[in-house]
């Protein structure tokens, strides 16, 4: 071989290596991974539950908070506007999804309003989430004093986190307001998921000192990203009482318990007694996940899944969340496929007491690779109210039968089976 051929194949045979293990570094969460099934010790309503979730793996759970559920773009946005305009100290921001259009516009407006009025304005956008943001909007809101930090934008000495993402979606106003859930700022969001283009969708309104939770979920993130510590009263004020219900922000990470969302869940399914509610938008369960919600239900728990129906933006997560079915059908669970829109809730209600809502998808990537954050709320009204919700989507869902699961075409399980292969990354 040629000396110029030979260095030509070293400098190859170098590229190659270095994007081999990039690519195994960024399919990796650096941590163990759950190996063994979680225990039932206590029912979901025993104070030993409690404890556990408080105590063993996230911040201890709060009293004296209000609650507020908003349905769809319509009911969602204005609340969240609302509370922008009307800050009077500090406005933290951080969410996956930001693109364009008149929603993106709005938001854009009201942060640069408040940031000219005084206002410290912090906006925590991820790097590939936000990728299709109108550039104008980033002008117009630093131009205004808004301070923005992508989260993870690739660079030569930590592209090996490039397959961590922030999914967390938080906005907390003078550190008193805060809301969590699933919608992102795009023309998707808005209207009332009356049609295809109108995703349907859930998001909360929080206040009471559980928004102080919020707040250091955001910061946690937003140090990561700047460098920049904030704190102080604009950020953490004294809060006081605002209702009677209890609360927890939890949260993971790969850079710091990435295992803690799936063992929040994993503990749950073992506790509970009577129901499982879960709206999911994508839902690609894990071998220990099916095998606990199996045991549930073998406990005589009842178990309903709603996920979307064929309007989905990723038809590899539809399918690879098909492929699982089959032991969770054969046990009873009742799995249903919503129909007239994309369905982007992330809602988890268990024996009528708790409700997890937030950022978090029933899948690998959220449970092991991306940052997330929930609100778990304990309260029985409120999950009474997430119960009719939950019923009222039901009914605009078409149920999926272990008949015609097992029924499918061969061609149509072929393809589940060979997007089942990337459960891992999705």
């Amino acid at each position: 071989m040629k000396p110029a051929s030979r260095t030509k194949t070293i400098a190859w045979t170098f590229l190659l290596t270095v994007a081999a293990t990039l690519l195994v570094l960024n399919f990796t969460s650096g941590e163990k991974k759950l190996e063994e099934q979680v225990r039932r010790e206590y029912a979901l309503h025993d104070a030993q539950y409690q404890r556990s979730l408080g105590v063993l793996l996230g911040p201890p759970i709060l009293e004296g908070n209000r609650f507020e559920a908003l349905y769809n773009g319509d009911r969602i946005f204005a609340p969240m506007l609302e509370a922008i305009r009307g800050a009077k100290q500090s406005i933290t921001f951080e969410t996956y999804i930001y693109w364009s259009g008149d929603i993106g516009k709005a938001f854009a407006d009201a942060l640069a309003e408040r940031a000219k009025a005084g206002v410290k304005v912090h906006v925590l956008l991820d790097w590939v989430g936000s990728a299709k943001i109108d550039d104008d909007f980033l002008k117009e809101m630093q131009g205004a004093g808004v301070q923005i930090v992508k989260f993870h934008k690739p660079s030569w000495y930590d592209i090996a986190r490039m397959n961590n993402r922030t999914h967390r979606k938080l906005l907390v106003v003078d550190g008193r307001i805060g809301f969590t859930g699933g919608v992102g700022i795009a023309p998707e969001w808005t209207g009332n998921a009356q049609d295809p283009e109108h995703w349907r969708d859930s998001h909360y309104k929080v206040e009471g000192p559980v928004v102080a939770q919020m707040q250091g979920v955001f910061m946690d993130n937003w140090i990561k990203a700047s460098g920049d510590v904030l704190h102080g009263e604009a950020y953490f004020p004294a809060l006081a009482p605002r209702g009677d219900g209890r609360a927890q922000v939890f949260s993971s990470s790969p850079s710091g318990g990435s295992e803690s969302m799936h063992l929040m869940y994993l503990l749950s399914i073992a506790a509970a007694t009577k129901s499982i509610d879960l709206s999911s938008a994508y839902f690609v369960p894990d071998d220990l996940t099916i095998h606990a919600l199996v045991d549930a239900m073998k406990r005589g728990v009842r178990v309903r899944i709603i996920v979307p129906g064929p309007i989905i933006d990723s038809k590899t997560v539809r399918g690879a969340s098909r492929a699982s079915w089959g032991p969770l059908l054969e046990a009873g669970a009742e799995i249903s496929e919503y129909q007239p829109t994309m369905f982007h809730v992330k809602v988890f209600t268990v024996d009528g007491l708790l409700v997890s809502v937030g950022s978090t998808n029933f899948d690998n990537r959220s449970f092991r690779l991306n940052d997330e954050a929930n609100l778990n709320i304990y309260d029985a009204a409120f999950a009474a109210a997430e119960t009719v919700q939950f019923e009222a989507d039901l009914k605009l869902s078409q149920r999926i039968t272990l008949d015609a699961w097992r029924e499918r075409p061969l061609r149509e399980k072929a393809m589940e089976h060979l997007a089942a292969l990337l459960s891992s990354q999705l």
